[in-house]
């Protein structure tokens, strides 16, 4: 059958390529491109509709060169930003006190961020990584595609012109190496980790006589920083999915959605496109911009995708320093010199900057975490983080391995050989009729009895309530030990993951492992991979509402997919919009007093609440005015108050539950809410397209779904600007979408959606084509086969190649 495929894929490329003519969206000198090159790494591409391309080559080098050809000339601009980014460059080119787009590292500052990046670059911490023999590091086809995307990048920039204006005539858009693409998967491995620290890490130095320590802070805010900063990775990056097992289906095959909640702009976008070598590999999905492999896809057998997990991915280590000297730190008694590394930044119009880095056994020091967690180095205590993603560069052969995979237990399998997945859960299914879960990532092996054995006093808070541990590092007995089936020291091995296997469903929004079913609740596993037993998110207790309802029915289909997709239901709609409105009437005169003290008339959002739908449709009334009130709401009245029955465990998908209308600040946030719309000039039942909205180009696109803490399945979150007319842009949200079934034939019957478009450049037609179908709640069909591809009424085919 391989043989049979190789030699279809083979005489139907070869056939189109006779007449081929470059897509539009492809690239923009087209006569250029028409013809094959001769000698040098090639690829063959052919487009469908929206501009999604499918990529034949013979081998992973090849491969690897049509990814990077192509997604250079989808996003040239945002690729040579990162590019930049991961150099160390970006005080050079855009000013030191510019802040970066965040889509690398949570650097505040250009500078910052360089002085990290650049310190990375000097010790060789990445080229280290690639020397490692595989499983530890990365395999040969791993290398290969990352070769072949760095030659592919460059050939679509010496055979092409730029016309994206974000770029267009740059001095900073240069041609890129392997070590550079290598560097910005490493720099994603660490996001959650060293990359979270880099302003604390490249601000720390010892101290000196003269300078002023900042007040460590008391034990009980630190663990309210902690939970804060781990909590924004769900406002920043977040995610829905869910895998329904053989038993719930019409056809007792596996079905699949995957919703990602990434950022819409920027660096850690989404691409989509389809990865064929014959006879070898044939997958299609969303990948990470720069990545030669597919983040989130399907092949013919099986279906993954990711959500962000709640294991912390780092640990600190409390040093008790020597009393003569702050850069040395004491193990058992015995000193130990901290390694200074020095960094130097060229800067835009100044002199260059250097500076100091402190490296300790653990890891770098670091004198904060986030701007409301300080961790200050005195003469007698510093901090150092342990990052232990900062060791792996595994996650390309993950995503490889579940591209091959031909089952769950495949996908499973290639997470065990490989460990690379640094903090996301995965759900997949299949063809057969199996569902997964797992919370496999790569974490500190920081189990429950060494917490609680070697935590510092700031640890003892921090750890119950966040998960960030903080251990004695002046104790040898203190160090986190290995896992004999850990691909490296320092991190719990595949057996200590939570895994849940061929349940009627699995599903995770966010939350931890606990309730990815309901009726099958996973326990057992240690604090740091998430919370037991504890409240859930709303968005997780609408999602779980809906998918054990969906299973109950049975005889699922991928429509019921795309139909929970864009249901835009909204739990705390459903749970206090009735209360809201009885309250509202209520009110003595129909008015309430706003925080500034004006008596404002709300009688008018009584009626309008009580009418709304309770969705987050576009055509939805009252959807806005429920929004900013419940924002207001939130905001102002303790979690404690705000309900009259409170958490139970027992009960974790329906509490806590019923309004408390009587609580201080719901007339108040009502009022405010309602002088927002109006001041705003705003209907209180305006129509919610016509205020949550983006602008492409002349054109404003309505966008349906709603935020986090309103809980809707079609997470989006937007910038509120009244005087642009409500949510004027999209920051984060539903991004590749994908709904992915099986009917007993060769191609799987997949639905798929990439909401902010394939190209953020504005010259391209495909810079905001799949945002109007987000907006009318549409999907593409997945040309996967052959027959599919070839049938395309759009396809364009092109051969390109290293040389013209």
């Amino acid at each position: 059958m391989r043989t049979r495929f190789r030699r279809l894929v083979i005489t139907a490329v070869a056939l189109l390529t006779a007449t081929a003519t470059l897509p539009a969206a492809a690239a923009e000198r087209q006569g250029r491109q028409e013809h094959p090159s001769h000698g040098g790494l090639s690829a063959v591409i052919r487009y469908t509709e929206y501009g999604i391309p499918h990529i034949v080559a013979k081998d992973y080098a090849d491969l690897g060169f049509g990814t990077g050809w192509a997604q250079a000339a989808d996003q040239v601009c945002t690729l040579a930003d990162g590019f930049v980014t991961v150099r160390g460059e970006r005080s050079r080119w855009f000013g030191p006190d510019a802040a970066p787009d965040g889509s690398l590292s949570s650097a505040t500052k250009n500078l910052s961020s360089d002085l990290y990046f650049r310190g990375v670059r000097k010790t060789g911490t990445v080229e280290k990584l690639l020397a490692e023999p595989a499983p530890r590091g990365p395999s040969r086809q791993v290398k290969d595609l990352t070769r072949g995307w760095a030659a592919g990048y460059n050939a679509w920039l010496a055979q092409n012109r730029i016309s994206d204006p974000a770029c267009k005539g740059a001095g900073w858009v240069r041609p890129v190496t392997t070590l550079d693409v290598a560097a910005r998967t490493f720099a994603l491995a660490v996001l959650g980790g060293q990359g979270r620290g880099v302003d604390g890490i490249t601000a720390a130095q010892p101290p000196t006589a003269t300078s002023s320590t900042t007040a460590a802070p008391d034990a009980q805010s630190a663990a309210r920083a902690a939970r804060d900063l781990f909590a924004a990775d769900q406002a920043d990056m977040g995610s829905n999915a869910v895998a329904f097992s053989g038993t719930t289906t019409a056809n007792g095959r596996g079905l699949l959605l995957g919703n990602p909640h990434y950022p819409w702009q920027g660096g850690r976008r989404f691409w989509q496109s389809q990865q064929t070598i014959p006879g070898e590999l044939n997958v299609a999905g969303g990948s990470l911009l720069g990545s030669a492999t597919i983040s989130i896809g399907h092949n013919a057998h099986v279906a993954w995708s990711h959500t962000v997990a709640t294991g912390v991915t780092l640990n600190l280590h409390q040093l008790t320093l020597d009393p003569a000297d702050p850069t040395t730190y004491l193990v058992d008694g015995k000193p130990e010199r901290m390694t200074r590394r020095t960094v130097t930044v060229d800067v835009k119009d100044g002199v260059p900057v250097t500076r100091a880095q402190w490296w300790t056994r653990y890891g770098p020091v670091i004198t904060s975490l986030g701007a409301q967690l300080p961790l200050p180095w005195s003469s007698t205590t510093a901090y150092a983080l342990n990052d232990p993603n900062s060791q792996n560069l595994r996650a390309s052969d993950t995503a490889l391995g579940f591209s091959k995979a031909r089952s769950t237990a495949g996908v499973l399998a290639s997470l065990r050989r490989t460990q690379g997945m640094p903090w996301v859960n995965t759900i997949a299914a299949d063809s057969e009729g199996h569902s997964l879960y797992t919370q496999s990532q790569v974490l500190p092996r920081i189990t429950d009895e060494l917490a609680q054995r070697c935590s510092t006093l700031l640890g003892k808070v921090t750890y119950p309530s966040a998960g960030v541990a903080i251990l004695d590092g002046s104790r040898g007995d203190c160090a986190l030990g290995s896992d004999p089936d850990a691909a490296q020291p320092g991190i719990f091995g595949p057996a200590k993951m939570p895994v849940l296997k061929d349940a009627s469903y699995a599903e995770n929004s966010n939350d931890s492992a606990w309730l990815a079913n309901a009726d099958r609740p996973l326990t057992g596993y240690e604090r740091v991979f998430g919370t037991i037993g504890t409240q859930r998110s709303m968005r997780t207790r609408g999602a779980v509402e809906d998918v054990a309802a969906m299973a109950a029915k049975g005889g699922l289909t991928v429509g019921d997919l795309q139909q929970q997709q864009f249901a835009n239901r909204v739990p705390a709609g459903d749970l206090i919009a009735d209360d809201a409105a009885a309250g509202c009437a209520s009110l003595p005169g129909g008015t309430a007093t706003g925080s500034d003290g004006t008596a404002v008339d709300v009688s008018g959002a009584c009626g309008v609440l009580k009418a709304w739908d309770h969705s987050m449709n576009t055509d939805s009334r009252g959807a806005l005015l429920f929004d900013r009130f419940w924002r207001r709401l939130t905001a102002a009245v303790p979690a404690a108050q705000l309900w009259k029955v409170p958490f139970s465990a027992a009960d974790p998908v329906h509490t806590p539950s019923t309004l408390n209308t009587g609580a201080p600040g719901f007339a108040t946030a009502l009022a405010d809410a309602v002088t927002e719309l109006r001041a705003a000039g705003i209907a209180l039942d305006a129509k919610l397209g016509a205020n949550q909205f983006v602008v492409r180009g002349a054109e404003r696109i309505p966008v349906p779904g709603g935020t986090e803490s309103l809980g809707v399945w079609n997470k989006i979150e937007s910038v509120w600007n009244a005087a642009a007319g409500g949510y004027a842009e999209v920051t984060t949200g539903s991004s590749y979408i994908q709904a992915v079934g099986w009917n007993g034939g060769r191609c799987p019957v997949a639905r798929t959606l990439l909401t902010y478009s394939q190209s953020s450049n504005p010259n391209s037609p495909h810079y905001s084509d799949q945002t109007r179908l987000f907006s009318g709640e549409k999907w593409v069909t997945s040309r996967f086969c052959e027959r599919e591809i070839l049938s395309s009424p759009a396809l364009r085919i092109v051969r390109i190649g290293e040389h013209r």
